[in-house]
């Protein structure tokens, strides 16, 4: 087993190509939301022109912010009502050859809310209780489709700063060019390579085979896994087709195709400052907003390094860690290999896993939850981005307050009504976790699903804050699919997706209906070394005061007493 120190080029090199990767991809995206020539035009234009007569609507209307959350929330609300009871009634529809009873409705309703919100959180297990055709036709229809929203939200946030007749663009036309132009071929690209490194790619639904030591044939799930896995990570998806997710050899069978899953999980959040910089034509602004995530991503890293690098308990045991704190690591990676998956995957929001979360030291585990407190660094598709500029607002306006300037941001003064929506989406995500939260303990369900202890309290914790982050990680063990975790989940997600959705198209709108101010002597810098080290201690302070008592009675608690 090689040392954590040793691997250390290796996972310098694969941070480094996802993030020129990621900034190709950024400009990319600038040029398709710009409207400006891809290569794919010539093969994408004609079939979204057939997509738009479908649909009837213009794409050429601008809209304004009301009439654009309008539409989303229409389409949103359509899908996951679609989605629910294709799921309950998945018994007697076709493509259900391992005969997948319909769920419950409180099951339903979680789970098709839960994959429309970009969470994936499920309370099931996918390879035998959801059937082929739900799977494809309900469940990965959510998942381009909740990635391409998150996508055209901050798209239509950044048209925002640009804008001044108070319009952000047409939401039909930016889904469709979402589809068609960024996840569709993305994720085809993604599926072929997948299929080609050894993950399964078919319509059957199990194989039988003979063990080798012999014995009665097993039953071994199959299906669609390369194509599931091109979505899940490239969208922030992050739902596994097996219960064990990637760290199932199906679905992850190789070092090969984990460093293909990062790539894929960095690739939109880590390119969206750099297409947001080409849009608001600014390219400078795009180094403090890329070197605030990165900091504050490679910290994250490094520290969740160092916690499972060694276990404080196992000292003095004989127990070797030379090569780290292997509990609930899968033993066909490395520690530093699951390590790097593992953060970019709760960083990036996308919620997959390959490691057992609640086997991690509880240093580790911290890490983990800070990720999911700041949902910024870099965060989901597109919604990420759209938080850390929220977080950029605020900044600015508390720094303006402090040095008697004026707030302002690209020529946009920043006033009362964006404070007002600034304000909400960071308040909004403590009152999803911490007030479900109470409910639980209160009357009494976390002690029937999780038993007592700081280690039960961590895990109700993080299953509320998976939710409200629209992650969907969870760590484990605990009894989930009941009434009321359901029922407060699908809650927990449609606030945590929406609510901060309608503050960026709030705020966007607003911005889009002011002129742009030339800069003055007034002007707070933001291209600069100083406002990105300003808005790291920033949102760092402000989380703190949010979660840190919250984390001292799960995770400091449990670390404290041993486990």
């Amino acid at each position: 087993m090689l040392s954590v120190a040793a691997e250390t080029p290796e996972i310098l090199a694969t941070v480094v190509i996802g993030l020129v990767l990621a900034r190709s991809l950024g400009d990319y995206l600038a040029r398709v939301f710009l409207s400006r020539p891809t290569l794919l035009d010539s093969v994408m234009t004609p079939v979204e022109r057939w997509i738009f007569g479908i649909l009837g609507v213009n794409q050429y209307h601008d809209m304004r912010w009301r009439e654009y959350a309008a539409a989303l929330l229409l389409l949103n609300g359509a899908a996951i009502a679609f989605v629910f009871f294709l799921l309950m009634d998945q018994g007697s529809l076709p493509w259900n050859a391992l005969r997948a009873p319909g769920m419950s409705w409180d099951l339903a309703l979680h789970t098709a809310t839960s994959f429309a919100t970009n969470t994936d959180f499920q309370h099931y297990t996918p390879e035998s209780q959801v059937s082929l055709f739900a799977a494809l036709l309900g469940l990965q229809m959510l998942m381009f489709l909740s990635a391409s929203i998150g996508l055209v939200v901050v798209v239509a946030f950044t048209r925002g700063f640009i804008r001044r007749n108070g319009r952000i663009g047409n939401f039909w036309a930016d889904v469709v060019k979402a589809i068609t132009r960024v996840f569709l071929p993305l994720a085809f690209l993604a599926a072929l390579i997948f299929v080609f490194l050894g993950v399964p790619q078919t319509l059957a639904q199990s194989a039988v085979i003979t063990p080798l030591t012999g014995g009665a044939p097993q039953i071994v799930p199959l299906g669609p896994v390369g194509s599931w896995n091109g979505i899940e990570l490239l969208g922030s998806n992050g739902g596994g087709y097996f219960s064990a997710n990637m760290a199932h050899p199906f679905q992850n069978p190789s070092a090969v195709t984990n460093f293909l899953a990062i790539l894929l999980m960095m690739a939109i959040p880590f390119g969206a400052p750099f297409m947001f910089a080409q849009m608001v034509r600014r390219k400078e602004e795009a180094r403090p907003l890329f070197a605030t995530v990165l900091v504050l991503f490679l910290v994250a890293l490094l520290l969740f390094l160092y916690f499972e690098s060694s276990n404080p308990f196992l000292a003095g045991t004989g127990v070797g860690q030379g090569g780290g704190y292997l509990n609930g690591v899968e033993d066909r990676f490395t520690l530093p290999e699951s390590a790097l998956f593992q953060v970019t995957s709760v960083y990036d929001n996308v919620g997959a896993t390959s490691m057992s979360i609640g086997a991690l030291t509880p240093g580790a585990q911290i890490v983990l939850f800070w990720g999911m407190f700041l949902q910024d660094a870099p965060g989901g598709v597109g919604t990420g981005f759209g938080v850390l500029l929220i977080n950029v607002i605020l900044a600015i306006f508390v720094g303006g307050l402090m040095v008697g300037r004026t707030p302002e941001y690209l020529g946009k003064k920043i006033g009362r009504d964006q404070m007002r929506w600034a304000a909400v989406t960071i308040l909004s995500h403590p009152f999803m976790v911490l007030i479900p939260l109470a409910v639980a303990y209160v009357f009494g369900f976390a002690t029937l699903s999780a038993g007592t202890g700081p280690h039960s309290f961590t895990v109700v914790l993080y299953e509320f804050t998976s939710e409200s982050a629209n992650n969907g990680s969870a760590m484990g063990p605990i009894a989930d699919n009941t009434l009321f975790f359901n029922l407060t989940g699908t809650i927990i997600m449609l606030v945590g997706r929406f609510l901060p959705i309608l503050a960026m198209l709030g705020i966007g709108g607003s911005l889009a209906g002011e002129d742009q101010l030339p800069p003055g002597p007034g002007t707070l810098k933001t291209d600069s070394a100083t406002f990105t080290i300003y808005l790291i201690l920033f949102m760092t302070v402000v989380t703190g005061l949010l979660f840190l008592p919250v984390l001292v009675m799960g995770p400091f608690s449990q670390g404290a007493m041993g486990g």
